[in-house]
């Protein structure tokens, strides 16, 4: 087969200014029609995405937002709404060419505040009478009003690390990246600034008197490249913020997720540390209503990203610690949590048994643990109104939409329906939750997605989808990266194995994988291949294999050892050579815990075995086409995996195919670069599969 290379890149197009709240045809809800019922890549990439709902004080509100894609401009436009907590009066308030975010009511229900142009807005609620109050050269990222409403906490980005012009002033066009320990990358970039939070007097006009909690300090908070607000967290009284915070740099941040809590007095300016000693993540502080406690999540070994997030609550007079979760710690990991009113229990968001719903649990007695939500589909995180709860749900059949929940009833009902327009001309499918045998005669959860207007009397092509993680869970979730949905309206059978390794079903079942890569999770896979191959109604002879990160590791080692199982495969941003990506990642506490150690660790039997079986060590087992993708932006797993594997691929003569994107990260984005990556991935199906 000729070779194939494709290079693609689309600049991503810069948000034009506005000071005014009105502007003329900004980007807004996508109004397409649908003539067939199909699913594409296009439609996908066009659904208004849902976030962020912020209940008023009075609980009769609920302000949130949607982010608008356009694929002409390649670019997205978020804009805020508010509706009914039962639903209706639904309006758009804002209109503009560029995107408002961080949406909050402040002064008690009768502003909004929001961020547009990396400074702090407020507004009516009804959208009119915007005005600018903050005007802060750095830029701002997030805020939170203090309860008091007369400070203001936000999150601005401050210098890191050696530059240029600090060593050589004159040489101001110089470019160059300068590093002298670990952490001069991450993520997606070369590490020159990290976030910082300040905190301002605010008079209600104007903020002054700013001040860095983190001044003369080398370190992150939030922390990159995910972190947001919920790592830090008002006192009651607005005298104190707590926040989560990794106080280490170079090679020891590189190597440890030993992040603490630490409460900053605003009147001395002295921060202490309450979790010294816990040696994990510990994040998201809140303070209980009533001001005695303080909760936040926390994991207990150093090192592992993926350990068990547990609940711990502090009683701030007494300074006894209490870990809430202690009765559940086997199933259930905190993905999210609020107190309840009454400051006695606490409301949790979890994935338990491949399903994410929300949980009430007792502050006193951990042995109370309810359900209060239920169905096939995932529920964000809860928040309070008043005797409801209101939070996002999504599917693997649609996107976030809000919705609110009875605790007492166990009954949530939808108050948002953002792409209803869509799916209306969308021709539905059905997901099934199957339970397999594994080999080691274990119960496996398998989601199966079906094609619509699917016909078991008819012959299948299927699809199976390796995860990434390698923790994590295969739920009900809506991606916009590896949408089950859209491979199902191509006409595949979608096989979604929770194989060993993912979170939901166990501590024993999550934790097997580490330093087992190739191991029994590789046999979970030939598990629920062999199980669909034999129903009638799957084609035996079409099955793909497709994964991204660690899924795409998957791909790469079974490519070496599926025994003729697969008729094509298809990687994304896969590790396919383990020294070489040990020695290049910049997160090394994840390969030191999972891979089990260096590869120059030679009386390390778990790591020389990871190393000895890594995927390119098997290319002369490759007999199958393959397509390769890969962000250029991608330092969790750097870009020349991918160009090991196809270089690989091609010269043992395997039919393959590269893609690099040379302005994505670990993850496809931009509206145009997903559409291509979509597009390419099922013209490569369609070839070998078809």
């Amino acid at each position: 087969m000729k070779k194939l290379i494709y290079f693609c890149m689309v600049a991503a197009a810069t948000l034009t200014t506005c000071n005014d709240n009105k502007v003329e045809n900004p980007i807004g809800r996508n109004l397409l029609e649908i003539t067939d019922g199909v699913l594409t890549p296009n439609i996908l990439n066009s659904f208004g995405r849902v976030s962020n709902p912020q209940v008023s004080p009075d609980g009769k509100t609920v302000l949130y937002e949607v982010s608008f894609p356009n694929i002409e401009q390649n670019k997205s436009n978020r804009e805020l709404f508010t509706v009914n907590i039962d639903g209706s009066n639904n309006q758009q308030i804002t209109n503009t060419a560029k995107s408002e975010s961080n949406a909050r009511w402040v002064k008690g229900g009768s502003k909004i505040a929001y961020l547009m142009g990396g400074q702090i807005w407020e507004m009516n609620p009804d959208g009119s009478g915007a005005q600018q109050i903050s005007f802060y050269d750095g830029g701002i990222n997030e805020f939170a009003y203090s309860p008091d409403g007369k400070k203001i906490l936000f999150v601005s980005d401050v210098k890191y690390g050696i530059h240029v012009t600090d060593i050589y002033p004159d040489l101001k066009k110089a470019n160059a990246h300068i590093a002298v320990d670990m952490n001069y990358r991450h993520w997606d970039e070369w590490v020159e600034s990290v976030p910082h939070p300040f905190v301002a007097d605010y008079d209600g006009k104007q903020l002054s008197n700013i001040i860095d909690l983190l001044e003369g300090e080398p370190y992150e908070c939030p922390s990159k490249p995910f972190g947001d607000l919920s790592e830090l967290a008002w006192s009651n009284d607005s005298k104190t913020i707590a926040y989560a915070c990794r106080k280490k740099t170079g090679l020891d941040y590189a190597l440890s997720t030993n992040t603490d809590i630490y409460l900053y007095n605003l009147e001395t300016c002295t921060a202490e540390n309450i979790t010294e000693g816990m040696m994990g993540y510990d994040m998201s502080p809140q303070y209980s209503p009533d001001g005695q406690w303080i909760a936040w999540t926390s994991m207990e070994r150093d090192g592992y990203e993926a350990d068990q997030v547990r609940l711990f609550a502090m009683n701030l007079l007494t300074k006894e610690k209490i870990n809430v979760t202690r009765e559940h710690e086997n199933m259930v990991n905190v993905d999210a949590f609020i107190w309840t009113p009454d400051s006695k229990g606490f409301y949790i968001q979890a994935c338990i048994m491949g399903l994410t719903h929300i949980y009430e649990l007792d502050l006193s007695d951990a042995k109370l643990f309810r359900q209060i939500t239920h169905g096939m589909n995932d529920m964000g995180a809860p928040i309070q109104a008043g005797d409801l709860l209101v939070s996002l749900c999504q599917s693997m059949k649609q996107p976030n939409e809000v919705v609110v929940i009875d605790p007492l009833k166990e009954e949530f009902n939808f108050i948002t329906s953002e792409n209803k327009h869509l799916f209306d001309q969308l021709k539905p499918i059905e997901v099934e939750a199957r339970w397999m045998t594994t080999t080691d005669n274990k119960k496996m959860l398998t989601w199966i997605v079906y094609p619509p207007d699917f016909d078991k009397s008819k012959k299948y092509p299927a699809v199976m989808m390796c995860m990434g993680g390698p923790q994590g869970t295969i739920s009900q979730s809506w991606s916009y990266r590896w949408n089950y949905r859209l491979m199902a309206a191509q006409g595949y059978v979608v096989i979604l194995p929770n194989r060993r390794g993912t979170s939901a079903f166990g501590k024993e079942w999550k934790e097997q994988i580490s330093g087992d890569y190739p191991g029994q999770n590789m046999k979970d896979y030939i598990t629920a291949a062999d199980e669909m191959r034999k129903e009638p109604f799957i084609d035996a002879n079409r099955i793909a294999c497709t994964g991204a990160s660690y899924g795409g590791y998957s791909v790469f080692w079974l490519a070496g050892h599926h025994q003729k199982r697969f008729r094509a495969f298809i990687a994304h941003s896969g590790i396919f050579n383990t020294v070489h990506k040990y020695m290049t990642t910049e997160e090394l506490f994840f390969p030191n815990w999972d891979y089990g150690g260096a590869p120059w660790d030679k009386n390390n039997k778990i790591a020389q075995r990871t190393h000895n079986e890594s995927p390119h060590l098997f290319v002369e087992k490759w007999d199958t086409p393959i397509l390769i993708t890969h962000g250029e932006l991608d330092f969790r797993i750097p870009y020349d995996q991918a160009m090991a594997a196809f270089n690989a691929a091609r010269m043992h003569g395997i039919p393959a195919e590269l893609i690099i994107f040379p302005d994505e990260n670990h993850w496809i984005l931009k509206p145009q670069n997903s559409i291509f990556w979509h597009r390419m991935f099922y013209r490569f199906l369609d070839k070998w599969m078809q």
